[in-house]
């Protein structure tokens, strides 16, 4: 890291092949974490009938949402103890922690006897090993998206930090294929007997695999260039006031998070938790059917993701985010309205409507949440607003939806969910600053690497130590273009 010329900003020059390796691992972990989510969607029913099989249908929908959102419940206190850890040691080393956290409870459920078996302890595991994976996950997401954020070049942060998203809906697509594929294969009794355990067990391979491409790699080039955040100095002194830095602080930026995660995720979970329980339970297509039409909507999400990521790196973030907002107010009634039509052609349009006002926010948030917080604190408060948000306003999406349809008897009324949802959508972007392009605050500019740079680029030091050379590394300063 040379000397800065005066008048000249600085910024950092990135290993082509290191970034597409940090967006591949991010990516897989996530998909980790998405996997047992498709997984526990597609199952609901099932669950309801292993865990809680002495109530009613509707209360066994209702018990396995509650357990589902418990999950939730405490993602905050995931998020308030590895995102402020991650700012102290590193983003990689909590993210490689949270990935073995999540693979391992998410196995765990898959060895859990059933309510006839064990009595009351069963729901209770099944309740422990979902607050295990909900404390893991919180420090998981807002890691990902700090990750690859502070790998990825300025002018192609959305497209890059869109693969994650693309991850997200592999996870969900592979957990409800196979949820899916073990349905039609062994059948509805089989899946009641045994066959629902399978798709958990499959987690563990699969977190085995995030775990080594994490494990892999270096930390990221902005957290190692970062002079100002809190990891031990050389005397092994600590600064201050993080709390205050991260929470106090950063009071707006915050609320402006918690606002835009909230107009993602009723969106998500609406479509990807609830809305295979809704199509079976509620409008009584055949389990199948649900299980199909949604993972369809699921693929078409997969093709275009990195299309509104790309695009709101030409655009811009505020443009794509706001049209999201619109679809979500006007396409949910008629959505809903398609989807209780009674023929197949009409729910598939209706679910692809919803998936349609999903995608402009899963291809474009990861890039615009980690540009709310400079770098010395950004992990911490990203992962604390970002999961305190989807603690009371996303993982409790299927509970108020299947809460509110019992209550008032109306199957229109997840709709005004999506649509509140798309007026707080609104109210963000109008408060929210123009992202796009920009380097990420407090951190250096990152130009595009060239994509014939070798792997390795030394550097001298500080000024005060020359003569001396660091090993090759993934990261260099270099004046600004």
């Amino acid at each position: 890291m040379s000397e800065k010329d005066p008048g000249t900003a600085p910024s950092l020059k990135t290993s082509h092949r290191t970034t597409r390796k940090a967006v591949t691992a991010a990516a897989i972990g996530n998909a980790t974490e998405w996997y047992d989510f498709g997984v526990y969607s597609y199952l609901a029913v099932t669950i309801g009938l292993v865990f809680y099989p002495a109530q009613s249908g509707a209360v066994q929908l209702i018990a396995t949402f509650t357990t589902f959102a418990a999950a939730f419940l405490v993602r905050p206190l995931g998020g308030m103890f590895f995102g402020p850890l991650g700012d102290r040691i590193g983003r990689k080393q909590v993210l490689a922690l949270t990935m073995l956290l999540m693979a391992v409870s998410t196995f765990s459920i898959g060895l859990i006897p059933s309510a006839e078996t064990l009595g009351i302890a069963a729901p209770v595991l099944l309740l422990f090993a979902r607050m295990l994976q909900g404390f893991s996950t919180g420090g998981e997401y807002g890691g990902a998206t700090t990750f690859i954020a502070e790998y990825a070049p300025d002018r192609r942060r959305g497209f890059l930090a869109s693969w994650l998203e693309f991850g997200t809906v592999s996870g969900y697509v592979g957990g409800a294929s196979v949820v899916t594929a073990m349905t039609l294969l062994v059948g509805s009794d089989a899946m009641l007997e045994w066959g629902w355990r399978i798709p958990f067990l499959l987690a563990l391979p699969l977190g085995a695999i995030g775990l080594y491409l994490r494990l892999r790699l270096e930390d990221t080039p902005v957290f190692q260039e970062n002079s100002e955040g809190f990891a031990k100095d050389t005397q092994g002194q600590r600064r201050k006031g993080q709390f205050r830095a991260t929470i106090i602080d950063q009071w707006r930026p915050i609320l402006l998070c918690i606002g835009l995660v909230l107009a993602f995720n009723v969106n998500n979970y609406m479509v990807t938790a609830y809305m295979p329980t809704y199509l079976d339970a509620e409008l009584g297509y055949s389990e199948t059917t649900g299980l199909v039409l949604t993972l369809g909507a699921m693929v078409l999400m997969l093709a275009s993701v990195t299309f509104f990521g790309r695009l709101s790196d030409r655009v811009g973030r505020r443009p794509v985010l706001a049209s999201g907002s619109l679809f979500a107010i006007v396409l949910a009634l008629p959505a809903f309205w398609l989807l209780q039509q009674g023929n197949t052609a009409a729910v598939a349009f209706g679910v692809v409507l919803l998936a349609i006002t999903l995608v402009h926010f899963s291809g474009t948030v990861p890039s615009t949440l980690p540009a709310f917080f400079p770098t010395a604190v950004r992990y911490g408060a990203l992962a604390i607003s970002f999961n305190v948000s989807v603690a009371l306003f996303g993982g409790t999406t299927p509970l108020a939806a299947e809460s509110l349809i019992q209550a008032t008897q109306n199957l229109y009324a997840p709709a005004l969910l999506v649509m509140l949802a798309g007026v707080v959508g609104l109210i963000v972007v109008w408060r929210m600053k123009e992202s796009a392009g920009e380097p990420l605050p407090g951190a250096p500019s990152i130009p595009v690497p060239d994509r014939n740079e070798g792997r390795g680029l030394p550097y001298p030091r500080r000024t005060g130590e020359s003569g001396d050379h660091v090993p090759p590394s993934n990261v260099r300063r270099l004046p600004s273009d």
